[in-house]
This record gives C-alpha cells, structure tokens and sequence, in this order.
C-alpha cells in the first residue's frame, strides 16, 4: 500500500472519529523504521503526541502520492465505513 492511500485512510478516520491520533503516530514510526529514505512528514508525525490530533491531520495532508480509490475503499470497508 503507498503512503497516500495510508494517509487519506487515517485522514478519514480521525475526521470521522473512528481513528486515533495514537494510531497514525505508531503506523509512523513504524514507517521510520523501515523505509528505505526517511521523508519530513514521518519524523513529523512521530515526534507527534497522542493528543496532537490537527497537527498529525496537517502532517497527513502534506504526504504526496496518489490514493489508490479501490484500497482505500477495502480499508473503509474493514473498519465498517461505506
């Protein structure tokens, strides 16, 4: 899954209340540890706190990419979003 399609999930999830900023911050610093370039955006958000919740929400906006809509659409679909 590319880091857009990720992002616009957790966008959605903490806009509609079904995802905490805690969560995003993990997937993070997961993402820390094993990308192959680490970019602004990840260290940004891990250095969030779980409270955070707009600035982790400005942080996801500014990930590039392309959201892969039939993903994002199976995440959704996971969580029990349609």
């Amino acid at each position: 899954m590319n880091y857009r399609t990720k992002a616009e999930y957790f966008i959605q999830g903490i806009t509609k209340g079904f995802i905490e900023a805690k969560e995003v911050i993990a997937w993070s610093d997961e993402v820390v540890a094993t990308a192959e370039k680490t970019e602004d955006w990840m260290i940004e958000i891990s250095s969030c706190g779980p409270d955070d919740r707009m600035t982790v929400l400005s942080h996801l906006n500014t990930i590039k990419g392309e959201v892969d809509a039939a993903e994002l659409a199976a995440l959704l679909k996971a969580k029990g979003i349609a």
